[in-house]
């Protein structure tokens, strides 16, 4: 290997971005949402220190607070905090009046931030403090390297978690697999369906199945435009489908439909999450929505979504857990069959004798 200026060379692709290029696309030209939203029932003093820590975090990451927008999803307790955040740090701060869901959070403060025409990344992190601003310059360098190499300006950068399991649990996480799974299914549908190739050089080379579903986006500014200013495809699903469920299978299916080039950047998580309001939403309807809004908005036929199930849940472990685990599958699969107007399927995970 060789060494030119600050430009390496040798038996890879030149990497051209150079360190300062790099950090200064991050801390001049990269904004940051932060979704807000407590349970009316949180604790007051741990939200307000788990919002406190997230935002002075990416505060030291960007050289304008302004860049930074808290985004409050019509919650008393979440504008209270929100509100005080934003006095101290002075970010940036939309308030919705009607909790509509993440989705409808995240377009909120993705357009107060386009009104800086600075600005060529937006990322998205949740307001849990599970997402580390350090990384973001991962993503920024990681986007920036993928416009040059492809010549495309839309992209989204997914943040993939080195474990699921870890903070999410088994539940979560099996479900998380599933939602995964049939979504990469969905997209190579459509890409067959569209006469176009899907991409996947960029997103798959540190495991075959991306992590969709993590909170921890970047967005290229085209596709930020494109995804969170257009009107809202609710393709034959309820609205708390679009807005609440299938948020990160929204964002990643209307890029992709968009012309995004997607790409995977490792990240870190806790090992168990610090604030989550998993146990208080209907896990089948969650679960099932997360997999019927993508096929659906893809135009995935009934019959190929019902076989696609019975290909995955034989390789969940949560399969393996009888009777709740398998009771769990059977009910989201007969949840997503039900609404393709389908029958429900047998009465066990059909697989194979011998592994």
């Amino acid at each position: 290997m060789t060494v030119t200026g600050s430009t390496f060379t040798g038996s890879r692709a030149t990497v051209s971005l150079p360190t300062s290029a790099a950090l200064a696309l991050l801390e001049e030209h990269t904004g940051v949402v932060i979704p807000v939203y407590f349970r009316p029932d949180a604790d007051p003093a741990v939200a307000r220190a788990t919002l406190h820590d997230t935002v002075m975090l990416f505060v030291r990451e960007l050289r304008s607070p302004r860049s930074i927008c808290l985004s409050v999803d019509g919650s008393l307790l979440a504008e209270q905090v929100a509100r005080e955040a934003a006095a101290t740090f002075g970010v940036r701060l939309v308030v919705s009046p009607e909790n509509r869901g993440k989705l409808a959070a995240l377009a909120a403060g993705v357009t107060a931030l386009l009104e800086n025409p600075n600005l060529r990344y937006l990322a998205m992190v949740d307001a849990d403090g599970d997402h580390f601003a350090n990384e973001l310059l991962n993503f920024v360098r990681a986007a920036e390297h993928v416009a040059e190499a492809t010549g495309n300006d839309r992209l989204l950068a997914l943040g993939n978690r080195s474990s699921r399991y870890r903070p999410l649990g088994l539940l979560r996480a099996e479900g998380e697999e599933l939602a995964n799974r049939m979504l990469m299914d969905a997209l190579v549908y459509d890409a067959v369906a569209a006469g176009k190739p899907l991409m996947l050089q960029f997103l798959t080379a540190y495991d075959p199945l991306p992590d969709f579903h993590s909170g921890y986006k970047c967005f290229s500014r085209r596709s930020a435009e494109q995804v969170f200013t257009a009107p809202p495809a609710l393709a034959g699903c309820t609205p708390d489908a679009y807005y609440r469920h299938a948020i990160e299978a929204v964002m990643v299916v209307e890029a992709h439909k968009g012309g995004a080039t997607l790409l995977a950047v490792n990240r870190r998580t806790f090992d168990e999450q610090p604030i989550s309001s998993f146990a208080s939403i209907n896990r089948i309807r969650l679960a099932a929505d997360l997999i019927l809004w993508p096929c659906k908005r893809l135009g995935v036929p009934g019959p190929f979504v019902a076989q696609w199930l019975d290909n995955h849940l034989p390789a969940l472990l949560l399969g393996a857990l009888v009777p709740q685990g398998r009771d769990e599958l059977l009910a989201i699969r007969d949840q997503v069959r039900a609404e393709y107007g389908l029958p429900p399927g047998p009465p066990d995970i059909i697989r194979p004798d011998f592994v």
